[in-house]
């Protein structure tokens, strides 16, 4: 049993560095989401019902914490989400202590401290336990941004639930620092592999700060182009 407790408030998402956790519970995963280091970064332990295998995303920062909150279950997977380093400060401790592999996109594999043992791309499946999580390649903050999908195979289709590291907040893409082409193919992927099929009720945890809905961020999507950022 992970360090997160059964009985939950109702999840909102609101997290802060060195306060507790919120915790969700899904269809066949419980999502856990801490918040750590000094970039405010948010981690995800999502946790199997059926088998209580974890995947981690993102082993962002504070090793201790993110062991400490894993507990006796069984990490089977870290993935990274993108190669910045404020999302990776403490994959080699937590990969030391468990012996998970690590996930990530093979455009950004080569920046981890710890080699990416499984390179995914656009349309495959990552599985934890009994569960499985689609992966979204988004090009445009990092060549190799991905984000991860949860349905419970099929049966959240209408309000399914995406992590999408840095790769969209609340009120807009990731950071592309003024680059115009960055930024094109960022907005570009967000329509076309999110905004595109995935309905309003999409819930989206991002890699800092609070969560959000496409339904909330959709109506901006034209301000968004126009302002380039």
């Amino acid at each position: 049993m992970s360090a997160a407790s059964d009985e939950t408030a109702e999840y909102t998402g609101q997290v802060e560095v060195g306060g507790t956790p919120d915790v969700r519970e899904l269809p066949g995963l419980r999502v856990t989401k801490v918040a750590v280091g000094p970039y405010n970064n948010n981690c995800y332990l999502l946790r199997d019902a059926a088998t209580g295998e974890t995947l981690l995303v993102d082993a962002a920062a504070e090793p201790e914490r993110l062991l400490a909150e894993i507990g006796d279950d069984r990490l089977v997977r870290v993935v990274q989400t993108h190669q910045h380093p404020d999302h990776w400060q403490a994959l080699a401790a937590v990969v030391a202590a468990t012996g998970a592999p690590v996930a990530a996109h093979a455009a950004d594999a080569e920046a981890f401290p710890v080699p990416a043992t499984e390179l995914v791309a656009d349309g495959d499946v990552v599985t934890v336990g009994r569960s499985r999580l689609s992966v979204i390649h988004l090009d445009g903050h990092t060549p190799g941004g991905i984000a991860l999908l949860y349905d419970a195979d099929g049966t959240l289709a209408d309000s399914p639930h995406l992590f999408t590291g840095d790769s969209l907040f609340p009120g807009g893409p990731g950071n592309t620092w003024g680059d115009a082409e960055r930024f094109t193919r960022l907005l570009d992927d967000l329509e076309r592999k999110v905004f595109g099929p995935l309905p309003d009720a999409t819930w989206v945890y991002p890699g800092h700060g609070a969560d959000t809905t496409l339904g909330t961020e959709r109506p901006s999507l034209p301000a968004w182009r126009e302002r380039g950022w």
